[in-house]
């Protein structure tokens, strides 16, 4: 799925999120958003990523604690894919968000899309156990179902 370009008419910036998790498809995603960014020189790319709290629901410390040990190994991450998109002068926006325990990070991207006007969102699917040609991960299902801009799932 590409934009499709509207010949004449005021130059608009496009706006394109990719959902990154560390995992290969999210790294798909982000080769996507690439791809969309060169075919449209004026595409901004967000790289978005949601870290859900971890840890036993009954110790808050330790919660904490193992959160803050996953969001320190992501940071670097954005940071490095931050400067391959201004390398290949790219604008990019990066963010990371916290989830509360029981908050989908599919509803948290698709918040994110409309607060930011996003006109693509690109993210990875999930299989699931056995039937993973089937469904979609709860992340991208969520997107998939309730995103009010277009949708493009990579696998």
């Amino acid at each position: 799925m590409y934009f499709k370009r509207i010949q004449g008419g005021p130059s608009m910036t496009k706006k394109v999120l990719a959902a990154y998790d560390g995992s290969i498809l999210s790294n798909e995603a982000i080769q996507e958003a690439k791809k969309q960014a060169s075919l449209f020189p004026e595409t901004e790319v967000h790289i978005f990523t949601v870290i859900e709290s971890t840890g036993p629901t009954t110790n808050a410390a330790i919660s904490r604690n193992i959160t803050k040990e996953v969001s320190e190994k992501m940071l670097p991450q954005m940071e490095k894919i931050k400067q391959e998109f201004m390398e290949a002068s790219i604008p990019v926006v990066t963010e990371v968000r916290f989830a509360d325990i029981g908050d989908n990070p599919g509803k948290i991207i698709c918040e994110y899309a409309d607060n930011k006007g996003i006109d693509l969102i690109i993210a990875g699917s999930r299989g699931l156990g056995n039937i993973k040609s089937i469904l979609l991960g709860s992340v991208s299902n969520h997107i998939v179902q309730n995103a009010k801009c277009r949708v493009l799932i990579v696998k």
